[in-house]
């Protein structure tokens, strides 16, 4: 033990001193001293004006930018302490260059901060901030190694990291490669199924369900060839897929068919047109309209505002009522009773003028009320009237429907039942105490 605690002595003095002699030859120079302090300088600089730079900068419209132009200061106004920083930067280089003085430490890091301001500009324009900082990060990164002088031996130390399958060999760099390259052509399809998704949604020509189909068919194929396009970037043989797919297969027979035959049920409600985004359904207890059609659920929202996501098999397997899917039109049954007494022929006239009054009852069919029968305690009547705009409800244009019915029966003195029952009373002789009983 104690010869061990010896060479690891030894080692570390070993490091310690080539250490040293790395600072004393690179660092603790007059040059290389000088120049760093220009770079801690301007920096300092850049801290104390950069904050007042960007105040004074940042558009007054309350961040809304107007113009192209307005939009460019923005950007640079939030990044005011690197871009001045550079500034000092180069200001300092043009100096040191007039004077024939060493420049080089001010020239990596005039060159890393140019790089950073210029990517951090640039991915600015990159809607997602969470993807632009990461973005940023590797194009700086990479920009550091090649200016640093580091970027061939960073790419020969990961493309040695690798692993052998077969006759594929997959190294750190080729993983890194994939993934940039799968990034970058992801994001490039995303971008393109959105645009042609606009213009499908914008044809006049198509059904809903034709331009709900057609944009996931589009997304689906683009995504599919990024991703290939990638795999085959990296140089990974597309044939080495084939049992891939056979284990993929088997997992979707055994753990995903439910999300499959959701997926498959999703592409036959799209084709066969049963249902499409604006149809007025009931499935079991929910009533409202989709709002729309997924790969995997359609979003049917009632009137409470609350949308139920209905899985697609469900609305395959399920008995479905559109009430919109060839006529937008659609009947509404509304029961009324009446007292026995009422003038019945009167009763119905009134409930059909009364229907006539609202405005979102149709004219045409006209509204109808027919006699369905004597109940217990009232003559059934059924008011019938037809509307075309379900999404707006029914239960308040059947409430506006038999206001009317009330105000028109009050006056017209119908008197409106409520449930009555008769009592029958069976007398029978109830022996007196004491008679007949001595």
């Amino acid at each position: 033990m104690a010869e061990k605690q010896i060479d690891l002595v030894a080692l570390g003095t070993q490091y310690s001193e080539a250490a040293l002699q790395w600072v004393e030859l690179n660092v603790l120079v007059v040059d290389n001293a000088v120049q760093a302090g220009v770079v801690l300088s301007t920096l300092a600089v850049a801290l104390l004006l950069g904050p007042r730079l960007r105040d004074a900068l940042q558009p007054r419209t309350g961040g809304r930018v107007g113009s192209v132009v307005m939009g460019l200061v923005g950007r640079v106004a939030v990044h005011a302490v690197p871009v001045v920083w550079l500034l000092g930067l180069w200001v300092a280089l043009v100096v040191a260059a007039q004077a024939g003085w060493p420049r080089h430490i001010i020239q990596i890091a005039a060159s890393l901060t140019s790089a950073w301001v210029v990517i951090r500009i640039a991915t600015g324009l990159i809607r997602n901030p969470a993807w632009s900082k990461v973005i940023a990060w590797i194009a700086w990164t990479l920009a550091a190694l090649s200016t640093l002088g580091l970027f061939e031996a960073s790419v020969d130390l990961l493309d040695s990291l690798a692993i052998t399958l077969g006759s594929t060999r997959i190294s750190a760099l080729t993983v890194i490669k994939g993934v940039l390259a799968l990034a970058v052509l992801l994001w490039i399809a995303f971008g393109a199924s959105n645009i042609l998704e606009s213009r499908i949604n914008r044809a006049p020509n198509l059904t809903p369900s034709v331009q709900v189909l057609f944009g996931k068919l589009i997304k689906i194929v683009l995504l599919t060839i990024a991703f290939l396009i990638a795999i085959d970037a990296v140089g990974i043989d597309l044939t080495a897929l084939a049992v891939f797919g056979g284990a993929l297969g088997v997992g979707i027979g055994f753990g995903l068919q439910k999300i499959v035959a959701n997926l498959i049920s999703g592409v036959i409600l799209l084709l066969d047109n049963s249902i499409k985004p604006g149809d007025v359904i009931t499935v079991g207890e929910t009533y409202g309209w989709i709002v729309s059609l997924g790969a995997r659920y359609a979003a049917v929202r009632t009137r409470d505002g609350i949308e139920h996501l209905i899985p697609n098999e469900d609305l395959i397997v399920q008995r479905v009522e559109n009430w919109s899917h060839s006529d937008k039109a659609a009947r509404l049954k509304i029961p009324i009773g009446v007292h026995y007494q009422a003038d019945v022929r009167l009763a119905i006239r009134l409930c059909v003028d009364a229907a006539g009054q609202v405005q979102r009852v149709l004219k045409d069919p006209e509204p109808r009320c027919l006699l369905k029968g004597f109940g217990d305690s009232s003559v059934d009547l059924e008011l019938r009237i037809w509307i075309d705009d379900l999404p707006n409800g029914r239960s308040n244009v059947i409430s506006e429907v038999l206001l009317h019915v009330w105000d028109r029966f009050h006056d017209n003195n119908i008197e409106i039942p409520y449930p009555q029952r008769d009592l029958h009373l069976r007398s029978s002789a109830i022996p007196l105490a004491g008679n007949g009983g001595a």
